[in-house]
C-alpha cells in the first residue's frame, strides 16, 4: 500500500508539471504534442481511478526519496526546454507511468472496488448505474446495488502499456513486449529507440502481429458480451489521445478508388490498385477502411488479371491488408487461396515472395491452415523453398512452419519432398537457412514418414554437431529432432551413442533452454537404459 500511495503521489506531480508547460512556446511537432497530451490524459485517468483527492496535500508537496524534482524546480527549467528536451521528457514520463501502472495495478486492481454509485464508464463502455442519490444510504438501495453484477475485471495482459486501453491490434517488438500498434508506432516515430517496458534498446523496429493475444481478447470480449474495441465509428476514427477525428473524407476517397478497381481501362485499374497498395502499407487505419470499402473481393479477382503488373500489385495489396484480423476473414471468404497459389507457382520473383508471405499471414487461424493445406499450396511452397530467392525461401519456410502445426499438413509436406530440401539447406556451407531448417524439422520429426526420411538421409551426425555449436534455439531444435528420432527406436539410440552425443547432451541438459534441457535429459535417460540392456 505504501508503494501504491507513493506512485499516486508521483502521478499527481507529473500531471501538475505537464499541465504547466507552455507548449505553444516550443517548436515541436504535432506528433510530440499528441504524445504529451496522451500522457496527461493517462495521468489524469489514473488520478481519478485511484482517488486524486484522497492524497494529503503535504504528500504532494514533498519529494519521494529524492527521485522526483519539486514542482518549483521543474518549473524553473521550462525556459530552457527545446524540442529534444520535450521528447526526452515524454520518454521519461512514459517510463514513470509504466512503472506506476505495474505497481498500482498489480497491488490494487483486485483489491479496490469501484464505488457502486459511480457513473464512471469502463474501457469497454460498460457503466455502473449512477441514478442512486449519493446521500441515500438506505438498506433498500444497498440491496438493489448488491444485486447488480460487478463489471468484469479486464486482464492486465489485454491492456496496452502505453495507452492503458484494451488492444485492438497488438504487436510484438524486438524485446518480446506487446503494445497497441498505433501507440508503439508513434513512440518509435517520435525518435525513441528503446522498449518502453524494459528500457532495452530495440535491435530493430519490426512490429510483429500478436495473433494469439488478439484471438484471446476477441474470445474474452465475446464471453463477457462486451463490444470489442474498434477505432472506426460513424465515419470517425479514434486517435491516440482518445478523441475522434472525422475521416469521412478519407472514406469517400477510398471508396472512389475502390470503384476504379473495376474500370475497363487497364491503366486506370493499374493506377487504382497501385494506390491501394500504397495506402494499405501505411497504416492499420487505412487497412480497415479499405477492407470495409469492399476492395478485397475485387483485388482477389485481379489476381487472375491478364495484366501481369496488375496481378503483382494486387497480391502485394492483399498481403498488406491481411495483416488486419477482420481482413483475413474477408480474404478467405473471397476464395483467394487458389489464385494466390497460382501466383506463387507462376508469378515473378517478387510476386511469388509476396504470395508466400500472404499464405503465412492467412495461415495463422487454425481453420485457415486446413483450407490452405487442402488447396495444393504446400507443394508450391516446398518448391519455392528450394528454388526461390533468399527472401522467398524465408517466406516459404515461415508459411510451411505455420501450416505444419496442423498434423495433416505434415504428411502433405513430407510427400512434397520437404525433408530432403531442409536437410540440403541444413548442410549448405552458406548456413543461411539453418535456423529455419531446424525449426521446421523439429515440428516434422514426430510424423512417421518424416522420421523415416530424416533417419535414412544420414542426418544424425549433422544434428549432433548443431547441439555442440550454434544459437541456443538451434541447439534446442536439434535436440528435439533427435528426441523424436530416438523415441521407441533402438537403432537410432545406438547411432547417437556411437557418434558421441552424450557430451553435448549433458552440457545441454545443464545450460540449454527449458525445452532443450527437457529433451536432452530425456535422451540421456534413453541412452542410459539402452546401455543397461
Amino acid at each position: 500500500m505504501k508503494i501504491a500511495f507513493q506512485f499516486q503521489c508521483v502521478t499527481s506531480k507529473l500531471e501538475k508539471v505537464l499541465e504547466t508547460l507552455p507548449y505553444d512556446h516550443f517548436d515541436i511537432s504535432e506528433e510530440v504534442q499528441e504524445q504529451v497530451k496522451l500522457v496527461r490524459t493517462q495521468l489524469r485517468r489514473a488520478a481519478e481511478r485511484y482517488g486524486k483527492t484522497s492524497l494529503p496535500s503535504c504528500a504532494l508537496s514533498q519529494p519521494l526519496d529524492g527521485q522526483i524534482e519539486p514542482q518549483e524546480s521543474a518549473n524553473s527549467k521550462i525556459g530552457s526546454l527545446n524540442k529534444e528536451n520535450i521528447c526526452n521528457l515524454d520518454h521519461e514520463v512514459r517510463a514513470m507511468v509504466e512503472s506506476a501502472k505495474d505497481s498500482i495495478l498489480d497491488q490494487t486492481i483486485h483489491k479496490v472496488e469501484r464505488p457502486r454509485n459511480s457513473s464512471t464508464t469502463s474501457k469497454f463502455g460498460l457503466s455502473n448505474s449512477g441514478d442512486v442519490d449519493k446521500e441515500d444510504n438506505s438498506t433498500s438501495n444497498n440491496l438493489q446495488e448488491n444485486k447488480k453484477p460487478n463489471p468484469p475485471v479486464i486482464p492486465n495482459d489485454f491492456l496496452c502499456p502505453l495507452s492503458l486501453e484494451v488492444m485492438r491490434d497488438p504487436v510484438i517488438v524486438a524485446t518480446g513486449q506487446t503494445y497497441e500498434r498505433s501507440y508503439i508506432q508513434r513512440w518509435i516515430d517520435c525518435g525513441n529507440t528503446s522498449c518502453p517496458n524494459t528500457q532495452q534498446k530495440l535491435q530493430n523496429f519490426t512490429l510483429t502481429p500478436n495473433y494469439v493475444l488478439r484471438s484471446l481478447i476477441t474470445q474474452w470480449c465475446t464471453n463477457h458480451n462486451i463490444e470489442q474495441p474498434t477505432i472506426l465509428t460513424n465515419g470517425k476514427i479514434k486517435k491516440s489521445d482518445g478523441s475522434f477525428r472525422d475521416i469521412s473524407g478519407d472514406i469517400a476517397a477510398i471508396e472512389a478508388l475502390v470503384r476504379k478497381l473495376s474500370s475497363l481501362l487497364i491503366e486506370e485499374r493499374r493506377a487504382a490498385v497501385s494506390e491501394i497498395r500504397s495506402l494499405s502499407k501505411r497504416s492499420t487505419d487505412n487497412r480497415i477502411i479499405i477492407g470495409e470499402a469492399g476492395a478485397i473481393p475485387i483485388l482477389v479477382d485481379l489476381l487472375t488479371s491478364e495484366d501481369i503488373l496488375t496481378r503483382e500489385i494486387a497480391v502485394t495489396s492483399i498481403l498488406n491488408l491481411s495483416i488486419h484480423e477482420i481482413n483475413k476473414e474477408l480474404i478467405m471468404l473471397a476464395g483467394a487461396i487458389p489464385s494466390i497459389v497460382q501466383v506463387l507457382k507462376a508469378g515473378s520473383v517478387e510476386a511469388r515472395e509476396n504470395a508466400a508471405a500472404t499464405l503465412f499471414s492467412l495461415s495463422v487461424p487454425k481453420e485457415n491452415k486446413i483450407i490452405i493445406g487442402e488447396s495444393g499450396a504446400i507443394p508450391a511452397l516446398v518448391e519455392f523453398l528450394q528454388e526461390g530467392s533468399m527472401r522467398g525461401k524465408k517466406d516459404a519456410a515461415a508459411a510451411l512452419f505455420s501450416l505444419c502445426i496442423y498434423p495433416r499438413n505434415k504428411g502433405r509436406a513430407v510427400r512434397a519432398g520437404i525433408i530432403m530440401a531442409l536437410l540440403k539447406m541444413l548442410t549448405d556451407s552458406s548456413r543461411c537457412m539453418v535456423d529455419e531448417s531446424l525449426a521446421l524439422l523439429s515440428i516434422l520429426a514426430n510424423h512417421p514418414e518424416a522420421k523415416v526420411a530424416i533417419a535414412k538421409a544420414s542426418s544424425i551426425p549433422f544434428l549432433i554437431d548443431h547441439m555442440r555449436i550454434g544459437l541456443p534455439r538451434n541447439k534446442e531444435n536439434a535436440a528435439a529432432i533427435l528426441h523424436s528420432l530416438c523415441k521407441r527406436d533402438t537403432e537410432n539410440i545406438a547411432c547417437i551413442s556411437r557418434l558421441g552425443a552424450v557430451i553435448p547432451l549433458t552440457e545441454l541438459s545443464k545450460s540449454g533452454t527449458d525445452r532443450a534441457r527437457r529433451k536432452a535429459t530425456s535422451l540421456l535417460e534413453h541412452l542410459r537404459k539402452s546401455q543397461q540392456l
